[in-house]
C-alpha cells in the first residue's frame, strides 16, 4: 500500500529517464493537445499502443500505480456515465444516422451505436493519456526538468516552481499515509474494512492536516529561499542542466510526425470526426 500511494519520480535505467525533462514535457502536451482534440478512432488507437508500448519501457510496475489508476478508472467511468445521462443522443447528433440498440426512436434513454462509438472514442482519450502522464512523473528529474525548462527560454523562477511542484507530490502523498495511518492507529477505521461513507467520511479528516501540514513545508521553503536571495539575479546556473541528445531530437520528430498525421486527418475526415457510419 506504501506504494501505492507514491508516485514520483524514480531513477531507473530506460531510455525514458535518459530523455531531456523538456523533451518529454514537449511530446506529452503536443500528443495531449492533439489527442484531445480529434475524434479519429484510427489515430486514437494508434496512439494508445505507442503509450502503452512507452509505458511497458518505462518499468513501471503495477503495484507502484494500481490506488492511482482505480482512482482514476472510477472518475472516467462516472465521466461516461454522465455524457450518457447528460446527452444519449449526442453520438447520433455527430454522426448523422441513428442505428438503435436498446428502447424505441422516442424514448430519451435509448441506446444508439453512434452514442457508443462516441463514447468509446473518449474511453480512448482517457486510456492514451493516463500512460503518458505517468510516464513523465516517473521518469522526470525535477531539477533536471527546471534546468531544461529553462535552457528553452522559461525563466527560472518559473521553471524552479515547476521542479518544486513536481518534487512536492510525494511528499503530499507520504503525509496524506502517515496522516491516515494515525488516525487507525487512533481506532478510526478507514481501511478497505469500513464502508464507503466511512472511509469518505474518513478521508475528508485528513484534508485539514494535510493542509496544514503542506502550508507548514511551504513556509519552510520560501523562508529558505529567500534567504538565498532567490530571484534577484537574472541569469542561474544549474546542477543538473542536461544538454539534447540524439534521442531527444528524433523523439521530437516522430512526435512531430505524429501532430502533422493527426492535423492532415482533419482535412481528410472533413473536420475532428471520423465517421464510419457514413455511406
Amino acid at each position: 500500500m506504501t506504494h501505492q500511494l507514491l508516485i514520483g519520480y524514480a531513477d531507473r535505467q530506460t531510455f525514458l529517464n535518459r530523455l531531456s525533462g523538456s523533451t518529454k514535457l514537449l511530446c506529452f502536451v503536443g500528443l495531449s493537445i492533439i489527442g484531445m482534440t480529434t475524434y479519429d478512432t484510427r489515430y486514437l488507437l494508434g496512439i494508445m499502443v505507442l503509450s502503452l508500448i512507452l509505458f511497458h519501457f518505462a518499468k513501471i510496475k503495477f503495484h507502484e500505480i494500481s490506488f492511482v489508476l482505480s482512482v482514476i478508472l472510477g472518475f472516467s467511468v462516472l465521466n461516461l456515465l454522465m455524457v450518457y445521462v447528460f446527452a444519449p443522443h449526442y453520438g447520433v447528433s455527430i454522426y448523422g444516422t441513428e442505428h438503435l440498440l436498446l428502447g424505441h426512436h422516442a424514448a430519451y434513454f435509448n441506446l444508439t451505436t453512434e452514442q457508443l462509438f462516441y463514447e468509446f472514442n473518449l474511453l480512448l482519450k482517457y486510456t492514451f493519456m493516463v500512460p503518458l502522464a505517468l510516464i513523465f512523473l516517473m521518469t522526470t528529474n525535477p531539477s533536471e526538468f527546471a534546468a531544461s525548462l529553462n535552457r528553452i527560454g522559461v525563466s527560472y523562477r518559473i521553471s524552479y516552481s515547476v521542479a518544486i511542484a513536481l518534487r512536492y507530490i510525494p511528499d503530499v502523498q507520504s503525509d496524506y499515509r502517515t496522516i491516515s495511518l494515525a488516525q487507525q492507529a487512533r481506532g478510526f477505521e478507514i481501511s478497505k474494512k469500513a464502508s464507503l461513507m466511512t472511509r469518505a467520511r474518513g478521508g475528508a479528516q485528513i484534508l485539514l492536516p494535510l493542509i496544514f501540514s503542506s502550508l507548514d513545508r511551504i513556509e519552510t521553503i520560501s523562508q529558505a529561499m529567500e534567504l538565498r536571495r532567490f530571484g534577484k539575479g537574472k541569469h542561474r546556473t544549474w546542477y543538473m542542466a542536461q544538454r539534447f541528445q540524439r534521442n531527444d531530437y528524433l523523439a521530437l520528430l516522430i512526435v512531430g510526425a505524429l501532430i502533422i498525421l493527426g492535423i492532415v486527418l482533419f482535412k481528410v475526415n472533413g473536420g475532428r470526426f471520423w465517421n464510419p457510419f457514413h455511406a
